[in-house]
């Protein structure tokens, strides 16, 4: 009897350790913008080939939206959990878990399911460490919903290029020394006697930022610049001659993005 006591709490406490962490099985992966399989199967650790099979594709063409089958551990979180503590438990970056789970906030709730990357191989006793990505310039929070909140601003509706472009502008502008040294005053820099970026002056970078502007702002901190090194964009429809004179480095739609000369 007492052995029979024993051996069910053993099955017990067994049954519940691996309820927060699952095997590798089939997990849901939602493509957003920007993606593309090859680089969703290198989030993974699988391949496009796999992938394509996995979901019965004939073509690597992808969309936003669209719901794919990928191999990868989940893990459900738990009380106490938070996405730093998640991506610590499993040895991978929180950058790679918010893009396995396009969760660019840092709201989780208890019994919620997380896509772990890395960890498309079934034979791995470990979850696979990817490179960190670390981010070009020191940040806080409160950086990353400003940057967020002007790239919403200034390209809500634009492709998802000119969104990370944008915040690739105020990244390289705090990294270049004709310009302030932090996100904050950058964005809110007044040059004779007139603020660098309209949203600042017509009161939009007061409105909450959206998910695909957070995502942006997370990409263009981690390195990300379409522009190659703009300082500087503006609206084509624009007349001002000293911005136009300015070497175009990208357009995108009615944007444009430019460097310093």
């Amino acid at each position: 009897m007492f052995k029979s006591k024993k051996l069910k709490a053993f099955l017990i406490t067994l049954s519940l350790s691996l309820v927060s962490a699952k095997s590798v099985h089939a997990a849901s992966y939602t493509v957003t913008y920007g993606d593309s399989l090859y680089q969703i199967g290198k989030l993974f650790n699988t391949s496009a080939n796999i992938i394509m099979q996995n979901n019965g594709l004939s073509s690597s063409n992808i969309y936003p939206g669209q719901v794919l089958n990928i191999s990868a551990k989940t893990y459900t979180v738990q009380a106490g959990d938070s996405l730093y503590l998640i991506a610590q438990k499993y040895g991978v970056s929180l950058s790679s878990l918010r893009q396995a789970n396009n969760k660019w906030d840092n709201l989780i709730y208890p019994g919620q399911s997380l896509n772990i990357p890395g960890t498309a191989s079934s034979t791995a006793t470990q979850p696979s460490k990817p490179t960190v990505s670390k981010s070009v310039i020191p940040y806080t929070a409160s950086d990353v919903d400003l940057l967020a909140r002007l790239i919403t601003a200034e390209a809500q509706g634009a492709p998802y290029t000119a969104k990370v472009a944008v915040g690739a502008v105020v990244i390289n502008r705090v990294q270049d020394s004709r310009f302030p040294k932090s996100i904050n005053d950058v964005i809110y820099q007044k040059d004779g006697g007139y603020y660098q970026f309209s949203p600042v002056l017509n009161g939009w970078i007061n409105k909450p930022a959206t998910q695909d502007s957070i995502k942006a702002a997370y990409e263009a901190l981690n390195g990300a610049d379409p522009t190659n090194g703009a300082l500087y964009y503006f609206d084509d429809s624009t007349t001002n001659s000293w911005l136009w004179s300015k070497t175009v480095a990208l357009r995108v739609d009615n944007m444009v993005f430019s460097y310093y000369n």
